[in-house]
């Protein structure tokens, strides 16, 4: 092989290693999983649609720090587990609660469980299920339930935003709102 021979050859091999580097970024960024769909419900809550483990990194990266999740294990094949998913936030620095919420309707206990999740995580939170209505409802009536909560008119209009519908639970909500406890305001002398 000649010298020139020889120049071309390591010309090439520097031609295609550098481009090997450039497109790294370019391969990984198509490689990447979409980004989860998520809404805004309320000031630090969203919700979405089931999530896949591989979506967690770029959860935490936009900033959410507690995932619960509202669908019962087992609902669809395909559905990762509760565990796996758990897994997987707290590998991503992120908190994981379990609240399963089954299809219909939405039992006290799983209000009650909700509520007391949203209390005790506070930060940027994501609430998700199959399709994002049995978090955007659930949450919903732990608002309806909470002294100082949203009113009945907001709550439904963040629940709309969000793409879901709780048209529905609207009498469900006024209840809620009804029996809500006022805090106590200590009477000035």
């Amino acid at each position: 092989m000649n010298i020139f021979s020889k120049r071309v050859l390591f010309g090439a091999a520097i031609f295609v290693g550098f481009s090997l580097v450039l497109a790294q970024p370019l391969y990984e960024k198509l490689n990447r999983p979409p980004p989860a769909r998520v809404h805004q419900l309320h000031a630090n809550i969203a919700v979405s649609e089931q999530l896949r483990p591989e979506e967690l990194p770029e959860l935490m990266e936009r900033g959410f720090t507690t995932i619960i999740d509202l669908r019962p294990d087992g609902e669809a094949i395909d559905q990762p587990p509760s565990a796996v998913m758990a897994t997987v936030a707290r590998a991503n620095r992120m908190k994981f609660v379990y609240v399963p919420v089954p299809q219909g309707g939405i039992p006290d206990s799983a209000i009650a469980a909700l509520d007391k999740a949203l209390t005790e995580h506070p930060g940027q939170v994501l609430l998700y299920c199959r399709s994002g209505k049995r978090a955007a409802r659930t949450w919903g009536l732990v608002e309806a339930s909470r002294a100082g909560g949203m009113d009945g008119r907001a709550i439904l209009t963040a629940i709309k935003v969000s793409g879901q519908s709780a048209d529905d639970l609207s009498e469900d909500i006024a209840k809620r709102i009804a029996k809500r406890t006022s805090p106590v305001v200590p009477e000035l002398k």
